[in-house]
């Protein structure tokens, strides 16, 4: 099979397509036809040895895929040979073929497709347990949600979730383009944050009340801005740093207001981070990816394709996630899917 190939840690310019054996199902696992894998930032510093898990090289990136079950392991009962299934998988994904262990893989149901069912794993997945579970942004009905970067993955996640809970939904990104992507997809009000301003916004917006959460994948200035437009008792989660830059938190600025600052790594509910409970989660995990798979085909969401493209393509692919053009999710599709997009 053709996959993409991390020798040795490089950046992801300089990685090659190679023939490699087909993997062989793990026991408690699956072998499967790939369609479509996710490309998105995380991989860029995976292959440069920069994220908090690292693979053993050499090895073949992409932690989220969607396909046909073409090989089922001794110990597997879920699914059979020829289910349409999407799965989060610790890495392999950008290739003809990959595996993945049973528990983090979940059915494909009838109207969804697999380019937009990457953007379940990960995008969806990420901003629906940050914004519904108690822990963490537990957002409810009649409250604010301040969402970063509206435009991205997560963020167009994120907007949609926020409105089926019942919030109002103030989406911030760098463009009028994405603003009004955001704005299809939901979000209440917009907010244009190249110059780099949006506490008055976001003030006048609430009244001068603030948010009660903010969901941010940017990081840097943007999260350092959010602490100052914040309700008291409001709860920030920082999910990823998009814009380079990891704040320091004043916690002068918590204290004053009762706020919460929240994190969330999804990697350690999926078996993709350092610290592994996916089996422990299951039970959690498992009825979210469900129901955001029926969400999807009934078009209460609407996963955002940015752009397809062919493994040979692979540097034009994340050349666009580094470069923050791309609205929604990056994929790269083979097999019939590639066909069906006219690639």
């Amino acid at each position: 099979m053709r996959a993409l190939y991390c020798r040795d840690w490089r950046p992801f310019d300089e990685l090659e397509i190679v023939d490699i054996p087909d993997p062989e199902p793990p026991a408690k696992g699956l072998r499967i036809r790939v369609m479509a894998a996710g490309v998105s930032f995380a991989q860029s510093l995976v292959v440069q040895g920069k994220y908090q898990r690292k693979p053993p090289c050499p090895f073949t990136p992409g932690s989220e895929v969607a396909g046909v079950v073409e090989a089922v392991g001794p110990e597997a009962s879920r699914f059979k040979v020829g289910d349409k299934v999407f799965a989060v998988i610790d890495w392999g994904g950008l290739a003809e073929k990959a595996t993945a262990l049973e528990v983090n893989t979940y059915a494909i149901p009838e109207g969804l497709d697999f380019a937009k069912a990457i953007s379940i794993t990960n995008s969806y997945g990420t901003s629906a347990a940050a914004l519904m579970w108690p822990h963490l942004l537990n957002v409810q009905s009649g409250q604010t949600l301040l969402v970063h970067g509206a435009a991205g993955g997560v963020g167009i996640a994120a907007v949609e979730i926020g409105k089926i809970l019942g919030a109002t939904v103030i989406a911030t990104a760098s463009s009028q383009q994405k603003l009004t992507i955001a704005k299809a997809h939901g979000a209440d009000h917009t907010i244009n944050y190249s110059d780099g301003s949006f506490k008055d916004a976001v003030m006048d917006i609430t009244g001068g009340r603030g948010v009660n959460a903010c969901y941010d994948p940017v990081g840097g200035q943007i999260f350092d801005q959010s602490l100052r437009c914040m309700a008291v008792e409001g709860r920030i989660m920082p999910v990823g740093f998009a814009g380079g830059e990891i704040s320091s938190i004043p916690a002068n600025i918590l204290l004053v207001k009762n706020i919460t600052v929240t994190g969330l790594n999804m990697g350690y509910y999926m078996g993709w981070s350092p610290y592994d409970a996916r089996y422990e989660s299951e039970e959690r995990v498992r009825p979210i990816m469900e129901k955001l798979a029926e969400w999807t085909v009934s078009g209460q969401i609407r996963p955002e394709l940015a752009a397809a493209f062919l493994i040979d393509d692979f540097r034009d692919a994340m050349a666009m996630v580094l470069g923050r053009k791309a609205i929604g999710r990056v994929a790269v599709v083979f097999g019939d899917e590639a066909t069906r997009l006219g690639l």
